[in-house]
């Protein structure tokens, strides 16, 4: 066996090993709802925005468009612009990569990868320093509510021009929202692509954030719980999960695999 294969074969193990062992996961349970007090996925940023994410979901998005190569990123909920910020960096990243292997020079105007936010309230702070952002060429934003009959409309449109797409769902966090969100956006989703959605865990930790109308049977998590009992398409990458650890999205990663 070779040296990298033996490299991946040994964190493979290690990945069961921590998603099969009980005491880690109480111990990360504790972590989640100390550090969640305390607002510690305010601490980031992506290029100069802040990003409102923990480091190992960062990492995990990071990976996860490195593996897909989508065309069109689709996130809801928009906030400082810091996961826009991620994901077109990452694209850009996919260009300039594909431009290496080919030999060809690349031409940032004509790449065709994008990232579209939807948002119902872009705060016009938040607005100027996304535009004022080098990687903003590769940006769309739309203001209104991502459920909306004439956002989805657009967004469809868009979607249907692109052949690799991913979704992002971060925004109201009530079942019903994120319910409503994942009927619309997750069919979007390209077969060996995902749908994320972020704050699962606040069925786990529901405590943390005690003045907002999602709380405990009332959360991202429930809304995928239902959704996927009826969408066999769709499947939690389990592994994805115990690899990270520490995540906001746990139950939350759905890889589309038909």
């Amino acid at each position: 066996m070779d040296t990298l294969k033996k490299f991946y074969n040994d964190v493979e193990n290690s990945i069961n090993n921590m998603g099969n062992d009980k005491e880690l996961d109480k111990l990360v349970t504790q972590f989640m709802e100390s550090t969640g007090s305390h607002k510690y996925s305010y601490n980031f940023s992506h290029l100069g925005r802040p990003i409102i994410q923990y480091p190992q979901d960062i990492v995990a998005v990071q990976e996860l468009i490195w593996e897909v190569r989508p065309d069109l990123i689709i996130e809801t909920g928009i906030a400082h612009g810091g996961s826009l910020i991620l994901s077109a960096s990452m694209l850009a990243m996919l260009d300039m990569c594909d431009a290496i292997d080919s030999g060809q020079v690349l031409d940032p105007a004509k790449s065709q990868r994008k990232v579209l936010g939807i948002d119902i309230d872009i705060r016009e702070y938040n607005l100027e320093k996304i535009e004022a952002h080098p990687m903003y060429s590769r940006i769309e934003m739309i203001e209104g509510s991502s459920t909306d009959k004439e956002v989805v409309t657009r967004v469809q449109k868009i979607a249907s021009e692109f052949s690799t797409v991913m979704v992002f769902l971060d925004s109201n966090h009530t079942h019903e929202h994120v319910l409503n969100e994942l009927e619309i956006y997750a069919p979007l989703t390209s077969v060996g692509s995902y749908c994320v959605v972020f704050d699962t865990i606040l069925e786990d930790i529901p405590d943390i954030l005690p003045d907002r109308p999602w709380n405990k049977e009332n959360n991202p998590k429930t809304a995928v719980r239902q959704y996927i009992q009826s969408h066999p398409e769709f499947v939690v990458d389990h592994r994805l999960q115990n690899k990270l650890l520490i995540t906001v999205a746990p139950e939350g990663y759905l890889k589309r695999v038909r």
